[in-house]
């Protein structure tokens, strides 16, 4: 039986992640940061799966992650925590380089030293191509990071290829553009206008309050996302891929087919501009190449964007209608 540790398992992709592997047959290792309330809201239909422990570590402490993998000793470590909301990045800079950027370091220095046979796959992403240098973005394209997150990922990115090259470590990076699923937190974008166009249906609210509805970004879905982080795992050759579904949609798509999909008809009756919403440097255009990802992985996305929205619009509709009763 495989034994797979990931940080990050509360998290959207962690949990999507663990579900995944567990019914893959794995032993499934979790690390969780202790706090005084612990939130496993992501995680409460495995919480109690025989074969899914839960670890106490933090990405900042160094020497709770090589404890850890030196009692495990993993076949596959998925490195998926991290500061991840890119707006609280220019609020919080340090600390988002502390866990997005110096976090990776400390977990591949831990598998260094505990069990460098185990293979490892890195959380990167579409963020450190930011002011994008070519149009789509494949993994030959330069990154010009656009924000302390996307600045820290790539530190991430290319302390993994060091690792590679330097220790001879299975190390892999996944360049993963958005990702949604009805997990996503509600300080995102798309979550946000999920959750708020299901509260107007349901006359909790009366407007959405967004930045720059001209944003364009690549959506996929993180189900999907999940299973190319292991198909990159099962490969004979470590190697990074853009995970990506080679369409591009702007924010103001989304909250169009949000809502239609809610029967709210035209989205300018409930939209408000935010300034507080606006990044000090935007990214306007993201969308990836997944060529290598399709030829080497055989992995392609299975549903479409407006399948996405329709989806996550769906399961917030049901969940504010059993929190109003």
């Amino acid at each position: 039986m495989k034994k797979a540790f990931i940080t990050g398992i509360t998290g959207q992709d962690g949990s999507y992640l663990a579900q995944f592997l567990l019914e893959k047959g794995y032993n499934v290792y979790g690390l969780t940061r202790r706090t005084s309330t612990q939130n496993f809201e992501r995680i409460k239909e495995i919480i109690h799966h025989p074969n899914l422990e839960l670890i106490s570590g933090d990405l900042v402490d160094q020497q709770s992650i090589t404890f850890a993998l030196q009692d495990i000793q993993p076949d596959e470590i998925y490195n998926l925590a991290a500061q991840s909301f890119v707006k609280a990045s220019w609020e919080q800079p340090v600390l988002t380089g502390e866990f997005t950027a110096i976090g990776v370091t400390k977990v591949l220095e831990a598998m260094r030293l505990a069990c460098p046979k185990a293979k490892f796959y890195q959380a990167s992403s579409s963020e450190m191509f930011g002011k994008v240098r070519e149009v789509p973005q494949n993994e030959n394209t330069p990154f010009y990071p656009r924000s302390p997150y996307g600045v820290a990922k790539v530190y991430g990115h290319w302390i993994t290829v060091n690792y590679r090259e330097s220790y001879d470590l299975f190390a892999v990076s996944g360049i993963l553009f958005n990702h949604e699923s009805p997990r996503r937190g509600l300080e995102f974008v798309t979550r946000k206008i999920s959750n708020t166009v299901a509260r107007i249906k349901l006359g909790k609210e009366e407007v959405i309050e967004l930045g720059n509805l001209d944003s364009k970004r690549d959506w996929g879905y993180a189900k999907d996302y999940v299973q190319a982080m292991w198909l990159m795992l099962q490969q004979d050759k470590a190697d990074d891929y853009v995970i990506a579904t080679g369409e591009t949609h702007s924010v103001r798509e989304f909250l169009q087919i949000a809502c239609k999909v809610a029967g709210l008809g035209d989205y300018e009756k409930y939209y408000k501009h935010n300034k507080k919403y606006d990044r000090p440097a935007e990214v306007d255009l993201l969308i990836g190449n997944p060529e290598k990802a399709k030829k080497v992985l055989h992995w392609s996305p299975t549903i479409s964007f407006e399948e996405l929205v329709t989806l996550m619009v769906e399961k917030d509709l049901e969940f504010e209608l059993k929190n109003s009763n």
